[in-house]
């Protein structure tokens, strides 16, 4: 009776074998990028001329052997995809909100346009908002009475006066959606060690659930006024006791806050599909704090990934863009996100310097080919002042809202930053690109209308002629002077 069986079952998985061969040979491969035929339209900003994200030359591949070292060469490879692009934007702080407001209906409708359209302007289509003050609002404030444990006094009142209507007014610019992503400076002082908001102090261990719960009312408020919250920050800069609003929390202190509170809490108000966001500070320390909350299984569990911020340089370090790589390769699952960037000390006479916006490239393409999946500018909008800021901290915008004229005042990393976010759109995979000369810095995106976008960027004084390459056909090009290009491939 056994040998039927037997011979049954082997027939039977034969059978098996067979139809997953012949499913396989079935399934869709996916056909491999040519460049035969394409064209390029090549988009321009650079120093001492009138380009301005202008549409310049228009380009034709055609084929070519093998580049010689003689050649410099931007290579591009589409078949190889890696992270996912989910937005492009900035913070809406309360100083951007305040300073929109006290514009000509005219210009803000400019503004609007200028960031927020993907047509008209620059596409923006992520933002992060504060959970209540930061050094960019006119004074400190928080959503509760003092000493009100239970938070029955909850409200955003306060915001209703300038954040909310100008967020609401940038999402209906950006056709309805704005992901959006939000983070506390500090808790209230009566929550503290220290009772102040500002020169840091940490969170006492008897207003941990307090605290956790208050991210949730404010999330619950935001979104009872129309405004939907993508993900939120533990703690903006933890590292940091600044002069402004500030808390710190060593590695193991927001672990064992978001494993113990702030992830639980969530959970239990329905807000696990939220994403949170671990570190919100620095390249320099970000690997230490990613391992200790990843490594850990029941914190690791709630965080989505790692924010950071560009502000290593004030130690006289250059930007650790291999830190990032560090924590990329070692936590693949997790994921980069750029939560803040500015560059510091405004002064009026200085809106026109162009290492403006090569700081933003420089930085742009370096977090991208990292592996960041989103990139977040500071304030979007500051006044002529570069405020208001109610410590003094004043530092630039890519606009200005020139409050005495009642102009707007365009900076280049306005358009350094729209080389990306006009081009580079949610849902785009980062695809292999490699220069052949350290001059040019590139970074290439396929989007899912399938148009490959190459960002090339000079900072030095020569122009730098080359040609982009891709699988054996090549366009002819040449990189301007201090400029930045993108080059989309239809």
């Amino acid at each position: 009776m056994m040998l039927p069986s037997r011979t049954a079952f082997l027939t039977l998985l034969a059978g098996i074998l067979v139809t997953s061969v012949q499913a396989q040979k079935a399934a869709p491969t996916a056909k491999p990028y040519s460049a035969v035929g394409k064209q390029v339209q090549v988009y321009t900003t650079a120093n001492n001329t009138a380009l301005h994200l202008t549409a310049t030359d228009k380009l034709t591949f055609k084929e070519v052997g093998q580049p010689l070292e003689t050649q410099p060469t931007v290579f591009v490879d589409p078949n190889h995809t890696f992270q996912t692009m989910l937005g492009i934007g900035g913070a809406m702080t309360d100083a951007a909100a305040e300073t929109f407001d006290k514009l000509p209906k005219a210009q803000q409708q400019e503004f609007l346009q200028a960031y927020y359209s993907p047509t008209a302007g620059i596409g923006y289509t992520l933002a992060r908002t504060s959970i209540h003050s930061t050094d960019f609002s006119s004074g400190s404030y928080t959503y509760v009475a003092d000493n009100d444990k239970a938070l029955k006094t909850f409200s955003v009142k306060h915001d209703q006066q300038y954040r909310i209507p100008f967020i609401k007014q940038a999402q209906a610019a950006a056709g309805g959606k704005l992901t959006m992503y939000v983070s506390p400076w500090s808790p209230p002082a009566w929550m503290k060690d220290t009772k102040n908001m500002l020169q840091g102090g940490k969170l006492l261990p008897e207003f941990r659930q307090t605290w956790a719960d208050y991210y949730v009312k404010f999330i619950q408020a935001y979104e009872q006024q129309g405004i939907p919250i993508w993900g939120l920050t533990v703690q903006n800069e933890p590292m940091a006791k600044q002069k402004w609003e500030s808390c710190l929390f060593t590695a193991e202190d927001e672990r064992d806050f978001v494993k113990g509170y702030l992830g639980p809490t969530l959970k239990k108000a329905g807000f696990s599909s939220k994403k949170l966001i671990g570190w919100d500070h620095n390249r320099d320390l970000m690997y230490q704090r990613a391992s200790t909350l990843f490594d850990d299984p029941e914190a690791s569990q709630y965080y989505w990934g790692l924010g950071f911020h560009w502000y290593e340089t004030w130690t006289g370090s250059a930007m650790q863009f291999d830190n990032l790589r560090r924590v990329h390769e070692t936590y693949p699952t997790k994921n980069l996100i750029f939560t803040e960037g500015c560059v510091e000390n405004f002064q009026f006479s200085g809106i026109n310097d162009w290492k403006l916006g090569e700081r933003y490239g420089n930085s742009m393409i370096n977090d991208f080919n990292a592996g960041t999946v989103a990139w977040t500018d500071w304030n979007v909008l500051l006044d002529e002042t570069g405020g208001p800021n109610h410590v003094g901290n004043f530092c630039y915008a890519p606009i200005i809202g020139d409050t005495k004229s009642g102009k707007l005042l365009y900076t280049n990393a306005y358009y350094y930053i729209g080389h990306f976010s006009k081009f580079i759109r949610p849902g785009a995979k980062r695809i292999a690109t490699a220069a052949s000369r350290d001059v040019l810095q590139s970074t290439a995106f396929l989007n899912t209308d399938g148009k490959v976008a190459v960002v090339v960027m000079n900072s030095t004084d020569q122009e730098q002629p080359f040609q982009l390459w891709i699988k054996g056909q090549a366009a002819a090009a040449s990189s301007r002077p201090h400029s930045i290009m993108t080059m989309v491939i239809n």
